[in-house]
């Protein structure tokens, strides 16, 4: 009697995830005829449509607006500056640890060439399999440890905006009474365009609010 073939767990995964792509296809085939049909059935004309819209809408004497460069607040700030500082800091030590321990593969690397009419085939082989092992152990560590950083980072980032720039920028709103403020990196202002940017008011404000930030310690250091 012929051995049954195990299947591959990898070619079920497969499988499987075909199964339900196919499935998340089918369900948006069917959103889609839905909507379809609701359309066809109920359609008005874009005059109709407008008469639940209100002609009102904000005046020039009525509209305050200002602009806010957030790349500038996030070089420029005092806490901001020295979130970067910490970042740097395990980025270096990464950068130190990534040399210093290349420098060791490689002086494994040039042992293992030198051994080749030396050691046997197996003993060879099971060398250089250890030393890819290595490197692969090495990549990831790196990697995951750089990963961290950036989270841990990013996390900072949050909490400054949402404890302290958010409210700056909310009490500036305020205090100037605001209709809308816009992203400076994405507005071109005129040279006559008096106590529009609000950036500088933005950071000093910030400064005085919090002048620095701890990172939390990122995971391998």
């Amino acid at each position: 009697m012929a051995n049954k073939t195990q299947a591959n767990p990898a070619v079920k995964k497969y499988v499987k995830t075909g199964v339900i792509a196919a499935v998340v296809i089918a369900v948006a085939a069917l959103g889609i005829w839905g909507i379809s049909a609701l359309r066809g059935g109920g359609e008005t004309t874009v005059e109709e449509a407008l008469t639940v819209v209100s002609p009102d809408a904000a005046t020039g004497d009525q509209l305050r607006v200002a602009v806010i460069r957030m790349d500038a607040i996030q070089t420029q700030a005092v806490a901001l500056k020295d979130l970067t500082a910490q970042r740097m800091k395990y980025e270096d030590e990464l950068r130190k640890e990534l040399e210093s321990r290349q420098s060791e593969l490689e002086e494994e690397k040039a042992e293992i060439e030198k051994s080749q009419d030396v050691l046997s085939r197996d003993a060879l082989q099971r060398r250089i399999v250890d030393y890819q092992n290595r490197v692969s152990e090495l990549q990831r560590d790196l990697t995951e440890r750089a990963q961290s950083v950036e989270i841990s980072f990013q996390k900072a980032l949050n909490d400054v905006q949402t404890k302290h720039l958010d409210p700056v920028i909310e009490g500036i709103i305020a205090k100037k009474n605001l209709s809308l403020v816009i992203d400076g990196r994405f507005a071109r202002i005129g040279a006559n365009a008096e106590n529009l940017d609000i950036t500088d008011e933005v950071i000093s404000a910030l400064d005085k609010k919090v002048s620095s930030v701890k990172m939390e310690k990122p995971q391998g250091f």
